[in-house]
Parts: C-alpha cells; sequence; structure tokens
C-alpha cells in the first residue's frame, strides 16, 4: 500500500507581506474565508472579492462587518470581475467547479491556492482531486469544451499541490482514506472548527429551547409541503419553537407556518452559523438534512448543544427528488455523526 508523503511546504515565502484574493459567490465561503485568514492561512492583507447579485450574501456581509475582523481584510464590492488578478498571487476560493476560477487557473499559476468550503460539493471536490478526474459538478451536464477546462484545471491544482501549494480547510469531517489520497498527492489538508467565529461577541441569542433551520426543499418542490408543516407542528408539541426560515421558503408557506401554535417565525438574514451561535446548553438545533447541520455541530457542539439532522420519510417524497438527490441528502446524516464524534 502507498504511504502518504510527508505534507510539503505549503505557506510561501515573507507570506506576511504577500496579498491574498479571495473569490466569494455564498454566505458560508464568506465565513469560511474569514476563517482561513484568521487562522494564517494566505497573505498578510486579504482583499475579499464579494459578489454584488446575491442578497443573502449581502446579509453576511453586513453580519461579519460587526464583527472584530481578521487584521489586514478589505471588501471589494466590485464582485467577480475584479478577482484572482496576477496582483494577488495567493487566491482563496470556496467554489472550484466555478467557469471564472477555472479559466483564470489556466492562465495564471498563483503562489499559494486555498481551498474553502462551499457545502457538499467540497466533499465532491476533494474526491475529484483524490481520482485525479475533471472539475465538473455533480450532476452538470458538462459537454466537451466544458470538461476538457475541468481536467486542466483540476492538472493546475494537482501541480501546485505537488510543490506543497494547495490547502483544503474545511469543516467537513473528510474519511481517512481520502484524506490519506489527498496528502499523497501533496494537498495539505486542514480542519476548520470555526475558531475565530467562537471569539466573536454575542449580542444576542434565540431564548426558545427548540430551533428550526429551514430547508429549501419544499419550494423547490421536493418534498410536501403539508407533511412539512405537520413536522414543524409537531416539535412545536414539545415547547416553544423559533423558526429561522431558508432564503428560497415561499411567502404562502411562512404565513402557515406563523399560524402554527407556539411556532416564531424569525426574519431571513445573515446565515444560521452567525445567528445561532449564542445557543447555550440545554437548547436544541433539528433540520432536516444540509451542509447547516454538520457545520452548526461544529459551531455549537462545544457549546453543550444537541444538532440533530432528521431523515426525511419516504412518503414526504415528489417525483422530482431523484434516488440519487435523496442518497446525497442523507449522506448528511453520517456526516453530522462524524462532526458530533469529533467535538
Amino acid at each position: 500500500m502507498r504511504q502518504p508523503r510527508p505534507t510539503p511546504r505549503t505557506t510561501p515565502r515573507n507570506s506576511a507581506q504577500r496579498v491574498a484574493g479571495a473569490l466569494v459567490e455564498s454566505p458560508l465561503q464568506l465565513l469560511c474565508t474569514l476563517e482561513a485568514h484568521a487562522a494564517g492561512l494566505g497573505g498578510g492583507q486579504l482583499h475579499v472579492h464579494v459578489r454584488d447579485d446575491v442578497p443573502a450574501l449581502g446579509d453576511a456581509l453586513a453580519a461579519v462587518r460587526t464583527f472584530d475582523l481578521p487584521s489586514g481584510v478589505t471588501f471589494d464590492l466590485a464582485g467577480r470581475r475584479t478577482a484572482l488578478t496576477a496582483r494577488e498571487p495567493i487566491w482563496l476560493v470556496g467554489d472550484a467547479f466555478s467557469g471564472l476560477f477555472q479559466v483564470t487557473a489556466t492562465l495564471r499559476r498563483p503562489e499559494q491556492v486555498v481551498l474553502v468550503d462551499d457545502g457538499l460539493a467540497t466533499l465532491e471536490l476533494a474526491r475529484l482531486l483524490a481520482r485525479s478526474a475533471p472539475l465538473v459538478r455533480l450532476n452538470g451536464r458538462a459537454l466537451g469544451a466544458r470538461r476538457r477546462l475541468g481536467a486542466v484545471a483540476a492538472g493546475r491544482l494537482r501541480s501546485l499541490a505537488a510543490d506543497g501549494r494547495v490547502v483544503i480547510f474545511t469543516a467537513l469531517p473528510i474519511e481517512a482514506e481520502l484524506s490519506d489520497a489527498l496528502r499523497s498527492q501533496g494537498f495539505d489538508v486542514r480542519h476548520n472548527g470555526f475558531t475565530w467565529l467562537s471569539r466573536q461577541v454575542v449580542s444576542d441569542a434565540p431564548t426558545e429551547p427548540t430551533v428550526v433551520v429551514g430547508s429549501a426543499m419544499p419550494a423547490d418542490g421536493l418534498v410536501a409541503t403539508d407533511a412539512y408543516l405537520d413536522w414543524i407542528r409537531g416539535l412545536a408539541a414539545d415547547g416553544p419553537l423559533r423558526y429561522y426560515p431558508h432564503r428560497r421558503q415561499t411567502e404562502p408557506v411562512l404565513a402557515r407556518l406563523r399560524q402554527l401554535p407556539g411556532v416564531v417565525v424569525d426574519a431571513p438574514g445573515a446565515p444560521v452559523e452567525l445567528r445561532l451561535r449564542g445557543l447555550s446548553a440545554g437548547q436544541r438545533v433539528v433540520s432536516l438534512p444540509s451542509t447547516s447541520a454538520v457545520l452548526l455541530t461544529t459551531v455549537l457542539g462545544p457549546r453543550g448543544v444537541d444538532v440533530t439532522p432528521h431523515d426525511v420519510p419516504d412518503s414526504w417524497w415528489s417525483p422530482n427528488a431523484s434516488a440519487e438527490l435523496r442518497a446525497h441528502l442523507r449522506s448528511v446524516l453520517e456526516l453530522a455523526r462524524a462532526a458530533r464524534e469529533t467535538t
């Protein structure tokens, strides 16, 4: 059996004087980018290029600006157009499947790349890199040219990794076999424990004993709305409940939720990883399978807060939910269990 080789040096020379650029296209990418910078990955200065057409990202940016930001962070609201330039030799990237990243990676060779979390896609990215496969999204309809671009971008990342210049910084549990396969190619796999976030002052937190993180599955036509509402009603029967809606949930469903006894529906806003960090022992967080269940376990587990993702009963699924999608979502249950074991 091939033994994983020692992890090469991953910090460029004189990194404290280097400038890093981050391409941020989601709230989770924003949070994990700041965590990576606070952990010392990248340069002494970080320019965060924030996509300017994602409302939820604006809420997240407004929230983190109230925190004690890591030193050297600036935000560029011009978005994708100014990201990953030659003036920023260190790149922090959440979506390595994006066309902008893949095209730019074929044209420029950065000094270092830090790959941060972008939901479950991060695990798919890790598997593709370990298998030396093209970087193509799961279920993506990649034509020949797009698949070739994904192959070239993957080759560039593997080449950089062989020189000790790629870090995978993730809060998601990566099984030992996959981690060893990545490290054998030179990838530096590091755990994101949300250390920076845990140091931020908490101004307020929900007081209800149960918090439900809303799901987009009813709005997306994947599960029956009535069954979903009955589930919330059953949870509220055990005591007061605060509900944090998903950004895609529709107003008709939210109106029905507000009518349920014992349920307080919160306003949409910043990511739950930011809004729920003040929960304490004795409270619980419940959700359907989602990446947030895994991340909240990492954030709240040390505080004694129980985070429990519930499986979706077979009777809830609509014909729109493929068997592959159902299996993909159910894999979150195992990830959450692994996260609980490491907190």
